[in-house]
């Protein structure tokens, strides 16, 4: 097996026993970007002088025995909606196609410092908009199982990448279901944090109250080494959590012998594909059988969240967006009348037409009239749905449920049909307007391409999220990589 097909944890090990080097791992990985990447398109900008500096400077440390981190010397991919200083910043935009910040984000700038190695920016929906990496200004990524399909969005091009071996490990961000639905859909392991766990300091904003940063691995341990990293509280940004990460990867072997487990009735209904359905109570089972107790609950206002979630994110969008007028930094339209014509141009040649629709449905339900009529009804609803989860937390320790009604679809297929496309988050949105912790862990395959399990976490309890995705992962081993039917 190339290194560039080996888990975190794996090279980690093999890094301190002095086997293998940085060095090794970043060429093997940056031979599978040049293999793969025409096909895939995870990328939209790669550093391989950056990276060979980087993991020079690792195997110098490692060398020494004084590796900055447990991450350290392991190439990682960043979404590109987080600011780095020494690469250009797109979100995927027109808008903001050769920006290049002065700054890099927190989270970035804690796997540097830990010593890990930044291969590139990864591709995404034009401002984190979508659902299948299809709106990127700079083209879809397609998912490595099948090119012909989609690798979910709008962090889809950070799971492919790591799918694919193009990265080991990755930054993604996560608004609605960003990074667990491309964790499903490329056989991958992907966490959002709960929110307020990790900075969101230099993340270029979609929508404040529901985006937070995580990680992409190929394994539950993967992700843990990730979240050792960029966890804790920063001053510089107000929504951050004074609240004390712990020891996470100390704690994925506690097992799960006695921990409850609920299965929200809302969530295995009709328009769930039946052979997902299948795979998530098969696991379920697997689970009890090894000494969790399982159990049905009820979040009765699970209905309304997709409702709700389009028009809190809308209209967080839209005030987020307004900054990008063509004045200030990134595209401006030229040869202009007036100062009125630069701003529409800018914005209409700018932006993309799911950003342009988002921009207008915020806008609307901010408007006079009907701001009581939209937008505060959602934020009831918002509150109505948190406490379902509060209540369901209080009789189980976590939650099962699908990250998505189906499987990976073709390219194209949905994009003529926002409403169908939206849809697609109908498990994942409700996670992000309660402000939880969950985890995408592979569940099994389906005619070549894969499926995700979501696990669901109370506030601030990522361990016992990893517990249970670790777990999973340790009793079902090869068998979610096992082709069923």
């Amino acid at each position: 097996m190339e290194l560039c097909d080996q888990t975190a944890a794996r090279l980690a090990a093999l890094l301190r026993k002095g086997e293998i080097r940085s060095r090794d791992i970043v060429e093997s990985v940056f031979r599978r970007i040049g293999e793969r990447e025409e096909s895939i398109h995870a990328y939209i900008s790669t550093g391989y002088d950056a990276a060979m500096k980087q993991a020079e400077e690792a195997d110098s440390a490692l060398l020494k025995k004084t590796p900055a981190s447990v991450l350290a010397g392991i190439p990682t991919a960043v979404k590109d909606n987080l600011c780095t200083r020494q690469m250009r910043t797109t979100c995927g935009s027109r808008i903001l196609e050769n920006y290049v910040p002065p700054y890099d984000a927190t989270a970035v700038k804690r796997i540097m410092e830990g010593g890990a190695v930044m291969t590139g920016k990864t591709n995404m929906d034009e401002f984190g908009m979508g659902s299948s990496t299809e709106t990127s200004f700079f083209g879809p990524t397609r998912n490595p199982w099948n090119p012909e399909f989609v690798p979910g969005g709008s962090s889809g091009g950070s799971a492919a990448a790591v799918a694919a071996g193009e990265a080991i490990v990755a930054l993604g961000t996560d608004t609605g279901g960003s990074i667990r639905l491309p964790s499903a859909y490329c056989g991958v392991v992907g966490i959002k944090p709960t929110y307020g766990r990790v900075s969101r300091y230099g993340l270029i904003s979609y929508a404040s109250s529901l985006d937070q940063v995580g990680a992409i691995g190929r394994s539950v341990e993967d992700c843990a080494m990730v979240l050792s990293l960029i966890c804790g509280h920063d001053p510089r940004d107000t929504t951050s959590a004074p609240v004390k990460m712990d020891l996470v990867l100390e704690s994925l072997k506690k097992g799960i012998k006695g921990l409850r487990i609920g299965l929200p009735a809302e969530y295995f209904v009709e328009g769930l594909d039946p052979r997902v359905k299948d795979m998530i109570l098969g696991a379920a089972s697997l689970l009890e059988r090894n000494g969790a107790r399982v159990k049905e609950v009820s979040l009765p206002h699970a209905g309304h969240a997709i409702s709700a979630y389009y028009l809190i994110a809308t209209a967080e969008a839209s005030s987020n967006l307004a900054r990008y007028d063509g004045v200030k930094y990134g595209f401006r339209a030229e040869e202009v009348r007036d100062t009125l014509q630069m701003y529409e141009l800018t914005r209409s040649m700018g932006f993309g037409r799911e950003v342009k629709r988002r921009i207008m449905l915020g806008t609307y339900a901010l408007s006079a009239g009907y701001y009581d009529a939209y937008y505060l009804k959602a934020q009831e609803a918002r509150a109505l749905i948190r406490r379902d989860f509060d209540k369901a937390f209080e009789q189980v320790d976590s939650l099962i449920a699908p990250v998505s009604p189906g499987l990976p679809f073709r390219l194209g297929e949905k994009m003529d049909d926002p409403l169908q496309m939206y849809l697609v988050d109908v498990y994942t949105v409700s996670v992000n307007l309660a402000g939880l912790p969950a985890m995408s862990i592979p569940c099994g395959m389906v005619d070549g391409l894969p499926a995700g399990m979501q696990i669901i976490g109370r506030p601030f309890d990522e361990e016992t999220v990893l517990r249970v995705g670790h777990a999973y992962e340790q009793l079902n081993g090869a068998g979610s990589k096992k082709e069923e039917s």
